[in-house]
């Protein structure tokens, strides 16, 4: 298996160039991954993605501007490259407290911030609504190796500030991820007690990139009984564009799957160019449909926009609600 974690990582560093620098720490790096191997320990899957990864990191950190997210992502943790993004973000910009929040990570498995408490040492606090997926954490290695807390609760727009204040999160922190596949704009908006330097929050392909639209506000919005298909739920990417520029921050950009998007505090963002909504937006070709039996469509394009498309949505900017296909 760590052949191709090293070819791929060999073949995302070739595709950047490479500097004397770089190859000297190549070097050095593969040395360690040869000598791993000769090791028992090598059947630790997660040590050997994390010391590979080490050497895309090396290569981020002398990297300037890039053009699109894209060019810096790599996965170690997260579902798609947000672990490269992530490190490309954290060391472009200055971190004064290493603290994050994430909030929907179900068992932090696959998660954008395992890789930051692993390799980075950050303090954090997960949120998920299923108590077993809390209990799984809480039963992982990485609850007594590094400074997390995992709390289940269900969010909403009125008990988010509560959640993070009595657990100890307030002020200036690092990072925000929200992914609570519902109603990720309303708490986005909530939130009062901190003021993160980064945020990264879900965003709807399928709802595009014209319109500010989000699903109207429900506190007991669950993704799967709002509709079967599962493809109702969350909040456009101009949406989360305008509720971000009233909270200090700018977008720089999205994930190459079409899923997440990022965004910097603007008393921090001179190095980073704004992005509109519609230059950022990525489609999404991720295929999660489901029929009335719960099972996987895997359809795709505007078909996935048809299942909806009788569905309200709400316009953030105008206060209209309509269905979607008449947006």
């Amino acid at each position: 298996m760590y052949q191709i974690y090293l070819s791929n990582i060999i073949k995302n560093i070739k595709s950047r160039g490479i500097n004397s620098i770089m190859k000297y720490f190549l070097r050095k790096q593969l040395k360690k991954i040869k000598s791993y191997f000769l090791q028992e320990t090598h059947k630790d899957n997660d040590a050997i993605k994390i010391l590979l990864a080490k050497i895309l990191i090396e290569n981020i950190k002398i990297k300037g501007i890039v053009n699109n997210l894209a060019e810096v992502e790599f996965k170690v943790f997260s579902q798609f490259g947000e672990d490269g993004i992530i490190q490309y973000l954290i060391n472009n910009i200055p971190i004064k407290n290493k603290i994050f929040i994430e909030c929907g990570v179900q068992n932090y498995k696959e998660s954008n911030t395992r890789f930051l408490l692993i390799n980075n040492n950050w303090k954090g606090l997960v949120i998920d609504s299923d108590s077993k997926s809390i209990d799984y954490i809480k039963n992982d290695d990485i609850y007594w190796r590094y400074d997390i807390k995992a709390i289940s609760k269900f969010i909403t727009k009125e008990n988010i500030n509560n959640l993070f204040s009595s657990n100890g999160f307030e002020g200036d922190i690092g990072l925000l991820n929200i992914d609570i596949d519902g109603n990720d704009y309303w708490v986005w908006d909530a939130i009062k007690v901190v003021n993160p330097r980064i945020v990264i929050c879900e965003y709807n392909s399928i709802l595009g990139c014209k319109d500010a639209v989000t699903i109207p506000y429900n506190p007991n919005f669950n993704r799967t009984k709002a509709h079967y298909s599962n493809l109702y739920f969350g909040a456009s990417l101009p949406a989360l564009c305008y509720l971000a520029n009233k909270k200090g921050l700018i977008f720089i950009g999205s994930n190459s799957a079409g899923n997440n998007a990022f965004f910097v505090r603007k008393d921090l963002a001179g190095y980073f160019k704004e992005l509109t909504p519609e230059k950022g937006y990525v489609y999404s070709n991720i295929r999660e449909a489901r029929d009335r039996m719960r099972k996987l469509t895997y359809i795709s394009g505007e078909s996935r926009k048809r299942l909806i498309e009788d569905l309200e949505i709400y316009n953030v900017k105008t206060g209209d609600k309509k269905k979607i296909k008449d947006f």
